[in-house]
């Protein structure tokens, strides 16, 4: 590709490129320079400084250095939410690292795929997750007193490696539809890029703070978690959803977004009534919209004095592409109808990637700063995803008059449930291994806390076969929010099949809706 600034009108692009690139450890470095008294971490009972924490990931990098560790290299962590976790990004954003996050909830065998996809040279893990890890990776260093010791012999650090901002800074998991998950790789470039857009689209301010409750191995928290700290922002580290101590820090402190998802919204409403004390300033609140029941919304928005975000992203393009709606206080919404972020660009194509016209649905295919760079070890899945320069997301919407996009369905088909991803392969994988079935579909159902679940329709080849049974042998094998919450047997014969034999999900799930009320779940 020809320069667009050729070396004869002034420095070469070389030179140009690297002065105008910069990473996340040096964004984060300058405001710990600027400020390392400011609290960075606040853990409830302690708190962690700037200073400090560019001390202790300093060390960390040290440390891992020592090992034998080199850029590029790999990192697992094996942990809930803690201020560790925060020492290991920023320590691998310094030493030009990979932080694999690993997903705690999934079952061991699929934790030890995602191990072997990534081949960690090093691994961390909390106590809590010390003796799964210690099966799974070799000679984890475990948070606590081993991990304190490592810090304080670790020899001095390198000095930070001159890094492209298109090396890989984290790596997360998001399933897959053969039913094993992929492992995203998130560049220094992406994640600056989406704290950027996220600062222009939503407009929150530095001393606004970020509550880190949502698991770390989660986009949600871990953009954020670095957005927040480039910009010298305090986050408030909890181990997962805690209601009252939500409620307390509401009550408290500014926060520009708070994290809400389906489930979540009902218990801390309840929470913020038993504590009393009204919000002191939250900007926006929420994700995923299209999951909250309408009364919670008004019920949200109307108690925080607070718009409720209308997102629609993913962990391979960040909240980008289009997450730029809001729906009003007290609005119960007509339409969940999406705004294109400010800092990408989105077209609707057909199968054989034409545009398609305004009113018609097609692919989601987006470009833009904050893109990931392709899923690790997965060669043939990133020519099928990344063709002709455009990222396929796999999210079929259409184009209104007023430039808005109306989602229509997921191509790849997939269950959005309490915030966690569920592809339905990842079951029918489960179940179609077992003797006794003889074949098994998997559809989602709408549900009042959850958003979505799975539901399980079986032929079964034993008539013995219960569905306390099917759904035990799945908690057996994969992580246990996956497991259906409910079991349809039908005949073989009464699986809807298209005429290539593919099995259609939506009559199911039809069948699904007609039935009473009072149906089993």
């Amino acid at each position: 590709m020809t320069p667009i600034l050729p070396a004869r009108d002034g420095i070469d692009p070389a030179t140009a490129r690297r002065t105008g690139a910069v990473t996340v450890w040096e964004m984060f470095f300058e405001r710990a320079s600027e400020a390392p008294d400011a609290v960075a971490l606040d853990l409830g009972d302690a708190v962690l400084t700037y200073g400090a924490l560019a001390a202790r990931a300093t060390a960390l990098h040290g440390h891992l250095a020592g090992r034998g560790l080199a850029p590029g290299d790999r990192v697992a962590i094996l942990s809930e939410n803690r201020a560790e976790y925060v020492e290991a990004l920023m320590a691998c954003a310094r030493g030009g690292f990979i932080l694999c996050c690993q997903n705690w909830r999934l079952a061991e065998a699929e934790l030890a795929h995602c191990l072997g996809l990534v081949a960690p040279r090093a691994t961390l893990a909390s106590p809590r997750y010390a003796e799964l890890a210690a099966r799974l990776a070799s000679a984890p260093l475990t948070f606590g007193a081993p991990y304190e010791a490592a810090l304080s012999a670790a020899p001095e650090a390198p000095a930070p490696p001159d890094l492209d901002p298109e090396s890989g800074l984290v790596i997360l998991y998001t399933s897959g539809t053969t039913g094993l998950p992929k492992g995203a790789l998130i560049s220094h470039r992406a994640e600056i890029a989406r704290a950027m857009c996220g600062a222009t689209d939503l407009h929150v301010e530095p001393d606004e703070g970020f509550v880190a409750w949502a698991p770390m191995f989660h986009m949600v928290s871990t953009d954020s978690v670095f957005g927040t700290l480039m910009q010298g922002g305090r986050i408030f580290v909890t181990d997962g959803f805690d209601p009252d101590r939500l409620a307390a820090i509401v009550t408290r402190e500014k926060l520009g977004r708070l994290t809400l998802m389906p489930g979540m919204i009902t218990p801390f409403l309840d929470a913020l009534d038993r504590n009393g004390g009204d919000p002191v300033g939250v900007r926006y609140a929420g994700v995923m919209a299209d999951l909250v029941p309408h009364d919670q919304l008004v019920a949200v928005t109307s108690r925080l004095n607070a718009p409720y975000l209308n997102t629609f992203g993913s962990t391979e393009t960040g909240s980008a592409p289009a997450s730029r709606g809001r729906i009003g206080i007290g609005v119960a919404p007509t339409t969940l109808d999406k705004r294109q972020s400010s800092w990408s660009r989105l077209r609707l194509l057909d199968e054989d990637g034409n545009d398609v016209p305004p009113g018609e649905p097609g692919e989601a295919a987006v470009r833009g700063p904050g893109l990931f760079s392709g899923y690790w070890g997965a060669p043939e899945v990133n020519a099928r995803d990344f063709r002709d320069g455009w990222f396929r997301m796999g999210d079929v919407f259409t184009r209104n008059p007023d430039g808005t996009l109306s989602f229509v369905d997921r191509r790849k088909y997939l269950i959005k449930s309490g915030g966690e991803n569920i592809y339905p392969a990842e079951i029918e994988r489960v179940l179609l291994a077992d003797p006794r079935i003889i074949d098994a579909a998997v559809v989602r159902r709408p549900d009042p806390k959850w958003g979505e679940v799975p539901v399980a329709f079986v032929a079964a080849r034993d008539p013995a076969l219960t569905e306390a049974a099917v759904i035990e042998l799945c908690r057996a094998a994969i992580a246990r929010y996956k497991a259906p919450r409910a079991v349809r047997f039908v005949a073989e014969a009464e699986l809807p099949r298209s005429a290539t034999g593919k099995i259609k999900r939506h009559e199911l799930e039809a069948r699904l809706a007609a039935e009473p009320e009072t149906a089993t779940a």
